[in-house]
């Protein structure tokens, strides 16, 4: 491996200013040095990002410059990825339509277009398209455009969206007249960005966010009358919690859904009475989570209750409006908890219940009979892969559409009927380049943890390319929120592994691969195992000859970056280079800031520093920001967005500066800000590929496969 190109007329990197401030926690004093990186009014930035303090903004500017020109040489690289990344995406792709009455229902992208087109066409073959919602009209002269949600009323004569322009996540409700053609005047700001139609086509529900970002009211806004007279419906008074609207399959019920990470509470909302008032399904208990679905003279629900720690289903009956408080007493298990076998959703229709489950951290998707409770299951045969349900608008249906993939295998959009058990396939991703998967090999291997656990991994390389070390390896990981990395088709991986890149991913705790106790053992005081799982997966590799010490690059991005800092600060030794993307790294001083959007919510998953101690300690002591010290790390490259309203730009940027600080070798540390976007990046698909292409270039400029990828 050689080592790295770098422009040597450079600028030198930027030093931040230190500005020492002390924090007093549970009798410890700390400094923070680089706090002054935190804006003021950050409010204000989040929807105004030209807003953002001039010597703030000069620091990041600078560091965006300085990480340009040292990556200069690599311009050529860098265009020759976004070409190629391009290259795999069908341009003019579409959606299969998915059918609502009379009407099919679908999205498109246009040739060279960078946002979705939202359209439909009447259920018959020589219908005409109409464009309800075109995205790049809407997106034109915006630095940022994305729609979050985007329904058609019932009686299909209206449109309701949500849209944001500046990354920040406060978007704005929008309704045309589809019949008439034109916006009309109910325009409501600073939304959560989901909504739902009474059946009545008039009303609709939405909810909107208070100053710190959270979602915390549901309003009920009759079309026609000014959005300030909207009826709140309901206020969710704990800020750990998150408040949302959606709808039953069935649309019988509105649903008012308040969550934090371990805890639910739903209110019902009749469709076709939508002045009635909200009747609560459960009074919240803390750790119970319940999801509600209806079928008939009763509810169906998929919980945790009574020590279904792998969640089950229950029947329940539809809550009385004379019964403020429902018990639990009359629910009924439907289908049984089954100790590691994790039921991840269901779908109900009229004559069938579907859930998606998971064991052994591979997906499965099991069809229900409701009249006679017999099952069968939908059989895949590959090691490793992703699955899931794709929601539809009815009801009464014997359809139910889902899609397939694997690292190898391009998406599969199927239409399955359940009575026949037949398979349809509607869709496969088109890869206008090129792609046989015969020409890549996907792996599941279990590597052994400290504690005698096993981790599973993932691991994609191209048929060509030996698993004898000499390949190098980058390892993927995320490792918290339940959420599990799934085993799919991305076609921008292929950059990487067709330059002979072994792709790796780590399905450490903290996710729900093997079950919530996997989730369970890897959050706030087994938090550690996260970082020693993806440690143990990195020596696995290494001591299995797939790869070998000093070809090994790690990547995460959000508790993903988390779990990058972590590692870093840990075993630096292990890693040539890591990337993080918008890095959840100050996670001590955040943790310890109710004031931020993200705060109250989170402290189920790391723990509430500013009142328990023991949470305090355990932070403390893992924290990336806390923990860096005096020592080698690896090539590094962090990137961030200035509006991201979940890992502010502030976290990976005072960690930068600790690290310049006072890191002892001269290793890359690059720090790239997008200054018009927040958490996920660019909006638009193509302008995405640039933000990829600069990830991949340093990667393989590290693992000395650059000069290779462009003949130098």
């Amino acid at each position: 491996m050689s080592a790295p190109r770098i422009s040597r007329s450079a600028p030198p990197a930027p030093v931040a200013r230190r500005v020492e401030r002390t924090v007093t926690q549970h009798g410890e004093t700390r400094v923070d040095e680089y706090a002054w990186l935190r804006a003021a009014d950050w409010r204000r930035v989040m929807d105004e990002p030209q807003s953002l303090e001039p010597e703030i903004r000069a620091h990041l500017e600078a560091e965006n410059a300085h990480a340009e020109a040292v990556l200069a040489p690599l311009a050529e690289l860098r265009e020759a990825l976004v070409a190629e990344m391009r290259a795999r995406i069908k341009e003019d792709d579409a959606s299969v339509p998915a059918a609502d009455g009379a009407w099919l229902y679908y999205t498109r992208y246009a040739a060279g277009g960078q946002h979705p087109v939202f359209c439909r066409r009447a259920d018959a073959e020589d219908a005409t398209e109409e464009v309800l919602l075109d995205g790049d009209a809407r997106a034109e002269g915006l630095p940022y455009f994305r729609v979050r949600q985007c329904a058609h009323s019932p009686d299909h004569r209206l449109l309701a969206w949500t849209e944001d322009t500046t990354g920040g996540e406060a978007y704005r409700l929008r309704v045309r007249d589809l019949v008439a053609g034109r916006d009309l005047p109910d325009v409501v700001e600073r939304c959560h960005g989901d909504l739902a139609w009474a059946a009545d086509s008039c009303h609709l529900y939405f909810t909107v966010l208070d100053e710190d970002h959270h979602p915390y009211r549901v309003y009920r806004h009759r079309l026609g009358a000014p959005v300030e007279q909207a009826a709140l419906l309901y206020e969710e008074g704990d800020p750990g919690f998150f408040l949302g609207v959606s709808e039953t399959e069935s649309r019988r019920f509105v649903l008012l859904e308040s969550h934090d990470h371990q805890t639910s509470e739903v209110r019902l909302v009749e469709a076709d009475a939508p002045e009635s008032t909200p009747r609560l399904v459960l009074l919240r208990e803390r750790d119970l989570e319940y999801h509600v679905s209806h079928h008939g003279d009763r509810l169906l629900v998929r919980t945790n209750a009574d020590g279904a720690e792998d969640f089950k289903i229950v029947e329940a009956p539809l809550p009385g409006a004379d019964d403020p408080e429902p018990g639990r007493e009359q629910w009924r298990d439907l289908v049984a908890h089954r100790p590691g076998v994790l039921l991840l959703d269901m779908v109900v229709f009229r004559h069938w219940l579907v859930r998606l489950e998971r064991e052994n951290a591979l997906p499965r998707i099991v069809v229900r009979a409701i009249e006679t409770g017999e099952e069968h299951r939908i059989a895949f045969e590959e090691e490793a892969y992703s699955l899931h349900i794709l929601d539809g608008y009815e009801f009464d249906t014997a359809w139910l559409r889902f899609v397939y993939s694997s690292p190898t295998t391009p998406s599969r959009t199927y239409d399955y009927h359940m009575g026949e058990r037949r398979r349809v396939l509607r869709k496969e991703q088109v890869v206008p380049s090129g792609h046989d998967p015969a020409d890549y090999v996907t792996r599941r291997l279990h590597a052994p943890a400290h504690d005698g656990e096993t981790i599973p991994v993932t691991l994609l390389h191209h048929a060509s390319t030996p698993l004898d070390g000499s390949a190098p390896l980058l390892l993927y990981g995320y490792g918290a929120y339940g959420i599990s990395m799934p085993a799919d088709f991305r076609t921008e991986r292929l950059s990487l592994v067709d330059r002979g890149v072994v792709y790796a991913i780590a399905h450490v705790r903290g996710g729900m691969e093997r079950g919530y106790r996997w989730y369970r053992n890897g959050r706030r005081e087994h938090k550690r195992n996260t970082f020693l799982d993806f440690v143990s997966v990195t020596e696995h590799l290494l001591a299995s000859g797939i790869a070998r010490s000093g070809g090994v690059a790690a990547q995460g991005g959000s508790a993903g970056g988390m779990l990058m800092g972590a590692v870093a600060n840990m075993r630096p030794d292990l890693y040539a280079a890591i990337v993080a993307e918008v890095p959840f790294v100050d996670v001590l001083n955040t943790m310890s800031d109710p004031s931020l959007p993200l705060t109250p919510p989170e402290w189920p998953e790391w723990g509430n520093p500013i009142d328990d101690p023991d949470a305090y300690r355990l932070i403390r002591r893992y924290s990336p920001y806390e923990n860096v010290r005096e020592q080698r790390y690896p090539h590094l490259l962090v990137v961030a967005g200035l509006t991201d309203p979940r890992v502010t730009y502030w976290e990976p940027a005072k960690w930068v500066a600790r690290l310049r600080a006072r890191r002892v070798d001269d290793n890359l540390l690059l720090f790239r800000t997008n200054m018009s976007a927040g958490h996920g990046g660019a909006s638009g698909r193509f302008e995405r590929l640039e933000e990829v292409a600069l990830i991949q270039a340093f990667l393989l400029e590290v693992f000395g496969l650059a000069r290779r990828a462009t003949g130098g």
